[in-house]
């Protein structure tokens, strides 16, 4: 069977000369990769209509990690603790987004990835979970844990699309957020809970594989629950 190609969304950082660079963890792409599929990276400053053609090369998209999204997008309030917003980050996966939906391909969301298919489909986030979620455990274990570091349980829906890959109604997992989702978009449906509550898990009934974690499952590779989400993704991916 020939490799699935996948995309994987990337971010910016600025090198000691001032020169910026599109980067992306090379975790994803050993996941991708240990999991049969080809990793490619997509670029950011693409106009949008480049965006029809390259994913009509792809087979699927990972929405990585990264900053945070602008909280004007969701009507959230412009707070200190805010950082990385990246304007034209948000531009391309949120276009990303919708032709993924619209032409049924497969994804992925990890991290701000999962924020960000929660907020393109109309839902809200806290800007701070810390701040402005009452009663809200740690969630920010970074940058002084190590990116393994398990933080917390999450307790998994087994009658979900996730729990049935997983395989567990019971996970530990790792934690580097400070925001969460707030609301959930009306045509999501919320998949996993931290133990305070937080949404930690969420799908797109119907969508081939829409499926999105908070966690980084990238980082944990060594479990199996999460080498089969990597593995189901790459599946779905050669099936489209």
């Amino acid at each position: 069977m020939k490799p699935p190609l996948i995309g994987i969304t990337t971010w910016r950082v600025m090198s000691e000369s001032g020169y910026p660079w599109h980067a992306v963890a090379e975790a994803y792409v050993q996941a991708l990769a240990q999991a049969g599929a080809l990793p490619v990276l997509i670029p950011l400053g693409l106009p949008d209509e480049i965006l029809a053609p390259l994913l009509a090369r792809l087979d699927g998209v990972l929405f990585s990690g990264g900053g945070d999204i602008e909280p004007e997008i969701y009507g959230g309030a412009s707070r200190s603790e805010v950082n990385e917003v990246d304007a034209d980050r948000d531009r391309l996966e949120f276009e990303l987004l919708e032709n993924l939906i619209e032409h049924k391909m497969p994804f992925l969301g990890i991290c701000r990835g999962f924020q960000v298919i929660n907020v393109g489909l109309g839902g809200a986030l806290y800007a701070d979970i810390a701040s402005e979620r009452d009663g809200a455990n740690k969630h920010d274990y970074y940058p002084d844990w190590p990116r393994h570091h398990l933080a917390h349980t999450v307790e998994v829906n087994p009658e979900s699309r996730l729990g049935r890959i997983v395989g567990s109604p019971l996970l530990r997992v790792n934690s580097l957020h400070h925001q969460g989702v707030s609301r959930l978009a009306s045509g999501l449906q919320a998949t996993a809970y931290s133990p305070d509550g937080l949404i930690e898990g969420l799908e797109l009934p119907a969508h081939p594989f829409g499926l999105a974690v908070q966690w980084h499952p990238e980082c944990l590779t060594d479990q199996t629950p999460m080498q089969a989400l990597f593995r189901a993704f790459v599946e779905a991916a050669c099936e489209g």
